[in-house]
Order: C-alpha cells, then sequence, then structure tokens
C-alpha cells in the first residue's frame, strides 16, 4: 500500500465505467492504432522503396526523421488549442489530415525529396490527434486506475506496428511497398466515420470550461450518474499558455518528464524505424516480424507494468523497467543470424523497454491538472519527439560511418538505462514537492490510498 499524490479531476473520480465510457476510452485506443501503422509503416516499407530507387538505407534516415518533426510540431500545438477549443475537434482533425496524405503517398511519391515532404505533412496530423486522445481518456477514468487505463489505450499504438508489421510480411512481397499505404489510407477515412458520430468532448473539460449543461449532456448519454461525476466548477482559466507548466512548482517536473521522454523516444523510433533494415541477416520476413514482436511485447509489457504503477509508485515501476529493458535492447545487436533468437529478444526488449515507453505516456495526464493537461501531454511528446527525430536520422548516420549493428543496439539499450535514470530523478523530486506541500483543499489534488 502506498500514497499518491494524484490530479482527482476525471469525470469518474471514483466510480465504474459504464459500457459507452469504455467504448469511447476503445475508440481513442483505435486512433493510437491508426497512429501505430501508420508511423510503421514508412519503415516497413522504406527496404523495398529503396531498392525499387535505387537508394540506399542510410538516406531514410532523414525521411524517418521528418515525420517524426511533422508529429512533434502537430502535438505541441495541438495541446496548447486542445486545451482552449476542446479535445475532439483536434482528433478529428488531425485522422482527417493523416489519412488523405497516407492515402495519397503512392500516387504523389516519386523521389526522396517529395516523400519527405507528404511524411512532413502527415506527421502533422497524426500528432494532432494524440494529446486528444490522450486528454479524453485521462479524463473519463476513475483516478485510481488512470495510470494502467491510460498505457493500455496507448498499446493501440504498438498494436498497430505489430499489425503494420504482420501485413507487411504479407501485402509488401506480394503486392509492393504502396500497399501498406493503401490500407493506411482507406481505414482511418473509415474510422473517422465512426469518430464523427461516437467520439464525445471530454466532459471534465466542458465543466472547467463552465459549460455544464453540455457536460451533463454528454455524461447522461455516456450513463454516468449525475452524483458520480467528478467535481463540476471550474478550476482555473480557459487558456493554458505553455508558461504556466514552468509555474507553481512545476518548472522541475516539466523538464525532467521533457527529458524522459526525449531518451525514451530516441531508444523506441530507432528500434522501429531501423530494426527491419539492420535484422535483414536473420532474413527479410524475420527482419519484418521481428517488429511486430517488440511491439508485442511492449503490449503486454504495458498491462503488466501499468497495474504494478497503478498498486505501487509508478514513476519507480516505470524506471525500474526501462533499466530492465535496456539490457534486453542492448542484446538485441547479439542474435546475428538466427530468425528465433532474434525475435526472443525483440519480444523481451519490448516488454519492458517499450512497455515502460507506453506507460511514460500516462505521467503526463496524471501530473498536471485537467487545463493544463493536453498542453502538457502534448508539449511532452514534442519534447519526445525531438528524441524520436534524432533516433532514426542519426542511425542513419552511424551507419553510413560503418557503426556495427551491436553498437547501435547497445547505443539504444544506453539511452533506455538514461531514460529509466532521469525518471528515478524525477520519483525525488515529486516526493520532495508533495512532502513540502500543504494538505490539499481541492478535490484537484487528493491524496489518495492505493
Amino acid at each position: 500500500m502506498n500514497q499518491q499524490r494524484i490530479n482527482d479531476d476525471s469525470a469518474l473520480p471514483t466510480g465504474r465505467m459504464p459500457r459507452p465510457v469504455m467504448f469511447v476510452i476503445v475508440l481513442c485506443a483505435l486512433v493510437a492504432l491508426l497512429d501505430g501503422f501508420d508511423t510503421q509503416a514508412i519503415s516497413l516499407a522504406a527496404p523495398d522503396i529503396g531498392a525499387a530507387w535505387q537508394q540506399a538505407p542510410s538516406v531514410f534516415g532523414t525521411v524517418f526523421g521528418i515525420g517524426l518533426f511533422g508529429g512533434l510540431v502537430g502535438a505541441a500545438l495541438a495541446g496548447v488549442v486542445s486545451d482552449r477549443v476542446g479535445r475532439r475537434p483536434l482528433v478529428l482533425a488531425g485522422v482527417l489530415e493523416f489519412a488523405v496524405l497516407t492515402l495519397l503517398t503512392p500516387a504523389l511519391a516519386t523521389s526522396i525529396g517529395s516523400l519527405e515532404v507528404l511524411r512532413l505533412f502527415t506527421g502533422l496530423g497524426l500528432g494532432a490527434a494524440v494529446p486528444g486522445i490522450i486528454a479524453i481518456t485521462s479524463e473519463y477514468t476513475p483516478v485510481k486506475s488512470r495510470a494502467s487505463v491510460v498505457g493500455l489505450m496507448w498499446c493501440g499504438f504498438p498494436m498497430g506496428a505489430v499489425i503494420g508489421g504482420v501485413l507487411a510480411s504479407w501485402l509488401i512481397p506480394d503486392h509492393g511497398w504502396q500497399s501498406m499505404f493503401y490500407v493506411g489510407g482507406v481505414v482511418p477515412l473509415l474510422v473517422l466515420v465512426l469518430l464523427w458520430f461516437r467520439l464525445p468532448e471530454s466532459a471534465r473539460f466542458l465543466q472547467v470550461r463552465g459549460d455544464t449543461a453540455a457536460a451533463a449532456g454528454i455524461l447522461a448519454r455516456l450513463g454516468v450518474p449525475a452524483e458520480e461525476s467528478g467535481p463540476r466548477a471550474g478550476t482555473g482559466p480557459a487558456r493554458s499558455p505553455v508558461a504556466d507548466l514552468f509555474r507553481q512548482g512545476r518548472a522541475a517536473t516539466t523538464l525532467l518528464l521533457w527529458l524522459a521522454s526525449f531518451l525514451a523516444l530516441l531508444m523506441a523510433y530507432f528500434l522501429t524505424t531501423w530494426l527491419p533494415t539492420l535484422a535483414t541477416g536473420a532474413g527479410m520476413r524475420n527482419a519484418l516480424l521481428a517488429v511486430s514482436t517488440l511491439n508485442l511485447g511492449g503490449v503486454i509489457g504495458c498491462v503488466l507494468i501499468g497495474r504494478l504503477a497503478d498498486r505501487y509508485d509508478a514513476i519507480r515501476v516505470i524506471a525500474g523497467a526501462y533499466v530492465l529493458g535496456a539490457i534486453a535492447v542492448a542484446l538485441i545487436g547479439r542474435t546475428g543470424t538466427s530468425g528465433t533468437t532474434l525475435l526472443v529478444a525483440t519480444f523481451v526488449g519490448g516488454l519492458f523497454a517499450v512497455g515502460a515507453q507506453l506507460c511514460s505516456v500516462a505521467l503526463g495526464a496524471t501530473l498536471y491538472e485537467t487545463r493544463l493537461r493536453a498542453t502538457g501531454v502534448g508539449w511532452g511528446i514534442g519534447a519526445g519527439r525531438i528524441g524520436g527525430i534524432l533516433g532514426p536520422t542519426t542511425g542513419g548516420a552511424l551507419i553510413a560511418a560503418g557503426v556495427t549493428v551491436p553498437t547501435l543496439f547497445l547505443l539504444a539499450g544506453a539511452a533506455a538505462a538514461a531514460t529509466g535514470l532521469v525518471l528515478f530523478v524525477l520519483g525525488l523530486v515529486r516526493r520532495h514537492a508533495d512532502g513540502r506541500a500543504p494538505a490539499p483543499a481541492s478535490l484537484d489534488n487528493r491524496v489518495v490510498t492505493s
């Protein structure tokens, strides 16, 4: 048993989730899945594109990186806008943008330059959708299970990569790289119709903005009794400038969260983008499947780590998982030509390192209150996407320089270990701040026993 200071600003602070609320979270997970599929599709298609266009593998580092840069800008801007106008509009706009551009990629991409432009604007859409789905999930989740539920929702991202890896091993050899983008464009357009009719605005966001009538109507449709809904009074101004992330004792938390996100995504995106290329010694089909086992391990790890994080100190649990994951990731580079060993190593690496990274997304949702949540999540993801950009681009430069495969994975493992260290420091900072803070008088910072 332990005590945690959490933000008790959910529409369901203590109650159980009715089925319609669960469906909302499933919709958010579906958006995350589409994001994961699209993000992974380019790295899965890269070897086939390079062969068709007679391009060296190292040139795709900029293709991977520029798409993640688009995601950085999209997440940072959408986070701020979402805290002003709502979560739902940005989710819908983001899905529409990346669906259309992904579908048009086979027709418009005729060179590395045109592919870079398309990935940049596709990334904007991918990034724009993310803060909204994390905030909506957080604000419809009972506070005691927020870490595991948000992490479980975000498991949609690696599940999209798992599906992408399996489909790629079948589609690309028989139908070419273009087939991945046709699937990645048509399916989101179909999902968009479902989102339009079934994805509600965050009721808690509406309560904070003062639109209690609209919030009550949404909660009624979702089957949440009025007496079980969260606080109704506004807790702050409608605007949420980024500067507020550094005020009222938030600066150290924000900076450490950004650094952890940076290191974690540097590691994660290096693995997901370069694994199909670096693991070809074990056979192309095994190299493509390794992406699936890495992400499947991440999904299972997220569930296990998330449950432990809800029960014990979340930051310590996630930090410890990163350290264990660092060892497994470093060992991926030692698998040689054995397909079986490669798949086992990537699964274990995903279980700890990727699982911890997925759970890290939930930290931003728990460390900021409603009026700052999408901004905090969006800018945290933006900081992470800087690492995501450097992972693929630096990997490309190191490959071009002749760095060996074992050394590359050793460096990725070092990034995972450093992430764990940063989170340990973040945990110390949070405990020190909680020890100095007076007992909270409002529901927005309640101490609960779990």
